[in-house]
């Protein structure tokens, strides 16, 4: 029997925990250990009911615990020093998106990757959403151009306002959450982004005086495809409309629709963010009176992974990269190309230009 990859998990909050709890429930993993520098790590322990061994810093853990594998869960400041440390120390590596907080830095981590042989697999969730890869599917068959439109807007106070804040110490939320969607984007078009433009927002004195905590951005690709994602995290932020997730192009519109996700009070829950609940698809043919030839369809996704089966869905994918000796050079590659895309956006709005890739 192979023994088990004996994974150190950097970072025990929201996704760190729930990555945590993936490598807990699958045997092919064994957590050799938790870092945090708060309590979060003990909070881990207790919920998954075991005992493993606990460090407030990274160094101390990796050297101790001899690792086959990381996975970092941190802020995104720190992606780079601890990615490229795991890897020089001869690890696999399971990194949240996005991969770093530069586009240098990303370029580093890739290019360690493929001196040392060793698997980097980013924290691309919707890929691995059976819903997301219909949504993306459907909405590939409308035509082009298409027209995305697509936000996540999140109302968010407590604790998950810390969150935001310190996130908001490296990342905007267009760069941290707007990677995802951008992602989207790319693999729906299929097609190259030639210019951006985004706006911004500070709307608390809560974060630094150069930061914003709401974006919008625009893209326009080569194939004459446009969309827009807009991203606002706070108090303040309003929760109408808040979920939005539609694509249309000369054959109709996909869109999907979350009543229960994208209900009020549900913006700054985790499992909100990937529910899709139902796509309805509709269909542009029309008669000679221009009325409709078809009714909508709707595709039930009540049968959906929830976030924790979709985390886990990620560490079975990282698990086949490593047993499996995967290919991930397009995998890092749609990374940082979406990074640079967030990033040239987050330049936008700070210098009220456009910006042509």
């Amino acid at each position: 029997m192979t023994k088990p990859i004996r994974i150190l998990v950097v970072g025990c909050g929201n996704m760190g925990a729930s990555h945590a709890t993936a490598y807990h429930l699958l045997p092919e993993f064994e957590i050799c250990g938790l870092v945090a520098r708060g309590e979060s790590k003990n909070r881990v322990n207790q919920a998954l009911g075991s005992s493993y061994a606990l460090f407030d810093e990274f160094e101390a853990a990796l050297r101790e615990t001899k690792p086959d594998a990381v996975c970092i869960s941190t802020y995104p400041d720190t992606h780079e020093e601890f990615a490229l440390k795991a890897l020089e120390a001869g690890c696999h590596i399971f990194i949240e998106k996005p991969l770093a907080d530069t586009v240098l830095g990303c370029e580093k981590i890739i290019a360690k990757a493929k001196e040392t042989g060793k698997k980097v697999v980013v924290g691309y969730i919707l890929r691995h959403h059976p819903s997301w890869i219909r949504f993306i599917g459907e909405a590939q068959k409308m035509g082009k151009p298409l027209v995305m439109r697509m936000n996540l807007n999140q109302q968010s106070q407590g604790y998950m306002w810390d969150v935001h804040r310190n996130l908001m110490k490296s990342l905007s939320p267009i760069v941290d959450c707007g990677v995802h969607y951008i992602d989207v984007m790319c693999q729906m078009t299929r097609s190259r982004p030639v210019w951006v433009s985004a706006i911004g927002a500070r709307l608390t004195d809560d974060i630094a005086e150069e930061n914003y905590n709401y974006g919008q951005l625009q893209i326009r690709f080569a194939d004459g495809s446009v969309g827009w994602y807009e991203a606002g995290w706070g108090p303040m932020v309003s929760e109408t409309a808040f979920f939005v997730k539609d694509v249309f192009g000369p054959k109709g519109s996909v869109s999907i629709v979350a009543k229960d996700a994208g209900a009020s009070g549900k913006s700054d829950h985790v499992d909100s963010h990937t529910k899709t609940e139902s796509i309805r698809v509709h269909h542009a043919d029309i008669d000679d009176k221009n009325r409709f030839l078809k009714e909508d369809q709707w595709i039930d996704m009540a049968e959906e992974p929830d976030h924790q089966e979709l985390c886990n869905r990620e560490q079975r994918y990282f698990l086949q990269a490593i047993s499996e000796d995967l290919d991930l050079s397009e995998h890092l590659d749609d990374a940082l190309n979406s990074l640079k895309i967030a990033f040239a956006c987050d330049e936008s709005v700070k210098t009220g230009e456009v910006v042509r890739l």
